[in-house]
């Protein structure tokens, strides 16, 4: 298990004390197909030193994701705001939970500066859950997503947003920004909420991205969930009809890792054929975009999968 030192303490700390109680679970042998190699690489090193001299949180790295080598050697990274402490405890994520520190305000001019010295062309910025703010960190998610149009004005940006709940006026602060994609994760179908995500709510999830495109129907919307969480095929299909009837243009669909043994458990490794159905299916639904494979996450190819949305949205319109 991970560990960060609590300073006001003589030992380590656990990074999830909240789980510490739990029994563990049961760990099933990786396939090969979901296997990756430790990041060793000269762009991996580079990338990682910009982020260490920023000062700044990647969720490539607290959230454990199994694509760093390979995102961090191309210079794509995603910046986690807000510091690194959770205000929830969901079962299946790896960022430390507890009481966060106070907003810095010198972080979004920080992010703005990594985002010009890496030359992205587009960016993704994620959060933790800051249910202690009383706009759940809304306004800083703006000064970030304006700190970027300032530093580097022809950097497409991608957001991946907490839930926003009983956060009232918080998403229209965020939409006013107008980041290019608007990312909001389900993350699971609505039978494993109590279990897998239980400080969140599936229909409020889904109504926040409907929101999203009848603020500004110009900015793309996108949601992301994991399989192999005991979930059934035919919770997964109806999940894409209610983000199709969210207007949803894109989304996300990778196999779920557990970070430990007192994590949820991996109920089973859904098999690349699997996920190719997915992929049809999520197609014929009328979605814009869609990335199913073992090792899909949210923000993985990003940049890339934006030119391929924005190139399906202009096909689209071309046809109509």
């Amino acid at each position: 298990m991970v560990t960060v030192l609590d300073n006001t303490l003589s030992r380590p700390r656990p990074r999830h004390p909240e789980k510490a109680h739990k029994p563990d679970q049961e760990v099933l042998r990786k396939p090969e197909w979901i296997r990756v190699k430790a990041p060793v690489s000269k762009g991996y090193l580079e990338t990682r030193e910009i982020v260490k001299s920023n000062k700044l949180v990647t969720v490539c790295e607290e959230a454990g994701c199994p694509n760093i080598g390979e995102c961090w050697d191309k210079k794509h990274a995603t910046f986690m705001i807000m510091g690194e402490i959770c205000t929830r405890a969901c079962a299946f994520c790896n960022v430390a939970t507890g009481i966060p520190m106070p907003l810095d305000p010198n972080e979004p001019a920080s992010v703005g500066r990594a985002v010009a010295q890496m030359g992205l062309n587009h960016v993704v910025i994620t959060s933790v859950d800051r249910d202690d703010l009383s706009d759940g960190g809304a306004q800083h998610f703006a000064e970030v997503i304006y700190a970027i149009r300032e530093s580097a004005p022809g950097t497409t940006i991608e957001i991946l947003t907490p839930d926003f709940l009983r956060k009232k006026g918080a998403l229209e602060i965020v939409v006013a920004a107008k980041p290019d994609v608007f990312n909001h994760n389900l993350e699971t179908v609505p039978s494993n909420y109590l279990t897998v995500r239980p400080g969140a709510r599936y229909f409020h999830s889904i109504r926040l991205l409907q929101q999203v495109k009848e603020i500004d129907p110009e900015i793309f919307t996108k949601s992301g969930i994991m399989v192999g969480l005991g979930e059934e095929r035919n919770e997964v299909l109806q999940l894409m009809d209610d983000l199709r009837s969210a207007d949803v243009d894109f989304i996300t669909i990778g196999q779920y890792l557990a970070p430990s043994k007192k994590h949820h458990a991996v109920k089973k490794f859904v098999t690349p054929d699997e996920f190719k159905s997915f992929e049809k299916v999520a197609y014929s639904k009328g979605f814009l975009m869609v990335a199913s494979s073992p090792l899909t996450r949210s923000s993985h190819h990003a940049g890339d999968d934006f030119a391929r949305l924005r190139d399906a949205r202009a096909a689209k319109l071309a046809a109509a």
